[in-house]
């Protein structure tokens, strides 16, 4: 696994988009969508309707799967 980002495509509400994730983050947040039973692009559309505008979609995926992972 690569440990740095890597830019990855996305569409949210129609709209393509791309971000830049870790491979870890990545596979995690497939992960998580997979068991929340949610396409990744809603999710991620999700995560983004929450996030501060002062926050990157990117960053705000990371934290998501952090918080996530520590709820357990």
């Amino acid at each position: 696994m690569s440990g740095r980002p890597v830019k990855r495509s996305l569409t949210l509400r129609g709209h393509r988009t791309s971000v830049s994730l870790e491979d870890a983050f990545w596979k995690a947040f497939r992960d998580i969508a997979r068991e929340k039973n949610t396409p990744i692009n809603a999710l991620a559309a999700e995560i983004d309707e929450n996030r501060s505008m002062d926050v990157g979609l990117a960053s705000a995926i990371r934290v998501f799967v952090l918080e996530f992972y520590r709820r357990g």
